[in-house]
């Protein structure tokens, strides 16, 4: 059986992916003040890149930070399993492609950056109070050159 609500943000992914390669992130590339990145993974079953369309809300040249929100579903998206089982990602944003490695925030930092983080984009909060699992937070760092 289909999942509608898993259609509808494959759709939704299809079209914005779309969109942001066709304009070079030029259209497409920000939406509700943060701006829209390009996560490639690697496939925690088929071990085939993987790309999913996300917000950062908080970013800067050492690091980007994501919200596994899943806009307030009862589990994971499959992003975050995907880099639980291998945390070396690609973002492209603002025209170019990093290499990065993934970790989810501990303890006291996820609470440091949730607070930053609902602060500044309120529909997080929104997404946790939908949900019984705590929302992770990961933070992408540079990979070792």
């Amino acid at each position: 059986m289909v999942n509608v609500r898993d259609a509808g943000f494959k759709a939704v992914t299809r079209v914005h992916r779309a969109i942001f390669d066709v304009s070079n992130g030029r259209v497409g590339g920000k939406t509700s003040g943060m701006p829209v990145i390009r996560l490639t993974t690697t496939g925690r079953k088929s071990h085939q890149p993987r790309d999913t369309m996300l917000t950062a809300p908080i970013h800067d040249d050492n690091r980007v930070v994501l919200v596994a929100s899943f806009g307030g579903a009862d589990r994971h998206p499959s992003w975050y399993l995907n880099l639980r089982e291998d945390r070396n990602v690609t973002v492209t944003m603002n025209g170019g492609r990093r290499s990065m490695v993934a970790r989810t925030a501990g303890e006291e930092e996820r609470a440091e950056l949730w607070r930053e983080i609902v602060s500044a984009h309120k529909n997080y909060a929104s997404y946790q109070r939908k949900t019984d699992r705590e929302i992770p937070v990961v933070v992408l760092e540079p990979a070792s050159t």
